[in-house]
């Protein structure tokens, strides 16, 4: 199989582990970002690809070559960093051919391959000025084509845009995926921030204490997350979870530890009795009548297209996402209802996925 190809990688520091035997097949072409919360070995991960990092055991292999031994300059690949890492002394065009210059190019190829990185990337206007000069996102564009400009087989971007602000995070996000769409390498992309890979990604890998917990496409993740971790980590705002037990009567529902009654259509099979986690995203719950769950409004938050609201339910918070033109102040009780056909059930020990 060509393309990047991850099979059984570990990582240790003498006794201490990192990386547990980690598997990813990356197809040609393809976008997949690597998330996860800080510590959980995305960025380790991403330098072993790159190898700045030894592997431990297992291997790494590139368009069918393995590449466990190969330098880093060796591998074609080309790796974007959160810092930008320009030479401050040199200008746009020069920082962006220096490595083509390293490897021997022709000054005329040099000035080709960096005149077409810069007309892709918008770098015309400011070939000349030097990195001081530059704001944070032509910087960024200045890295990228830096990459660009070596036509690699993989493109690895190391949390490229925790150093931008938030609209201008928006922007770069737009830039990049138009990027992989008119290029098309493929781009292995380490992040921490959830509504990246969301938005961008064909493939997500969540990573969590070093072992994948979940690879999928963004929607697949996001509607059937296998387990609490990956459900509670994609989605903003964060996916909400009340426990309790399942009771089926004339319909399913669930009783809280409290004994209020969360009524609902559908349940895992054979599951009377059974103490699990119920998940539900905040933009599935809706305003109910005399059967929802009693709850009392604690924050009312308005963000302009929708208004977020704190809500206690027998002592746990939960966020509940308001899109319709509701009045809710502090203090209020009112009734919820979840849309029962979105719900996600859990195991309490495994927390593990249940089927419905």
């Amino acid at each position: 199989m060509s393309g990047l190809n991850i099979k059984n990688v570990k990582k240790s520091y003498g006794a201490v582990d990192i990386i547990h035997g980690v598997d990813v097949d990356i197809a040609n072409g393809e976008f997949v970002i690597l998330v996860g919360p800080s510590g959980c070995g995305k960025s380790t991960l991403l330098r072993m690809i790159a190898g700045l990092e030894e592997i431990s055991s297992g291997q790494i292999s590139i368009d069918g070559r393995v590449v466990n031994d190969l330098q880093p300059k060796d591998r074609n690949i080309a790796m974007v960093f959160q810092n930008y890492a320009l030479y401050p002394q040199m200008t746009v065009a020069q920082n962006m051919g220096f490595a083509l210059e390293l490897a021997g190019v022709k000054r005329p190829e040099i000035d080709k391959k960096v005149s077409e990185a810069a007309a892709i990337l918008g770098l015309q206007p400011l070939l000349e000025r030097k990195p001081a000069q530059l704001s944070g996102g032509q910087r960024q564009r200045v890295a990228m084509g830096r990459a660009i400009v070596r036509d690699p087989k993989v493109f690895l971007f190391d949390e490229p845009l925790s150093n931008l602000d938030a609209k201008l995070r928006v922007k770069m996000r737009a830039e990049i995926k138009a990027l992989h769409q008119r290029l098309k390498t493929t781009i292995v992309y380490v992040t921490h921030d959830q509504i990246e890979a969301l938005t961008m990604a064909d493939k997500i890998v969540v990573l969590q204490g070093g072992r994948v917990e979940q690879i999928g496409s963004p929607l697949e993740l996001y509607d059937r997350p296998r387990n609490i971790f990956v459900a509670g980590f994609l989605g903003s705002p964060a996916m909400n979870f009340l426990e309790g037990t399942l009771q089926h009567a004339a319909s399913p529902a669930l009783t809280l530890s409290g004994g209020s009654r969360a009524v609902l259509s559908r349940a895992p099979s054979a599951s009377a009795g059974r103490p699990v986690t119920l998940g539900i995203r905040p933009e599935d719950i809706s305003l109910g009548g005399e059967d929802g769950v009693a709850a009392t409004v604690k924050v009312v938050e308005p963000t302009g297209s929708e208004t977020h609201v704190a809500v206690d339910v027998e002592g746990k918070e939960l966020t509940w996402v308001v899109r319709d033109s509701v009045e809710l102040v502090p203090d209020q009780r009112v009734k919820l209802s979840f849309a029962t056909s979105k719900v996600h059930f859990f195991d309490q020990q495994t927390q593990q996925r249940l089927e419905s």
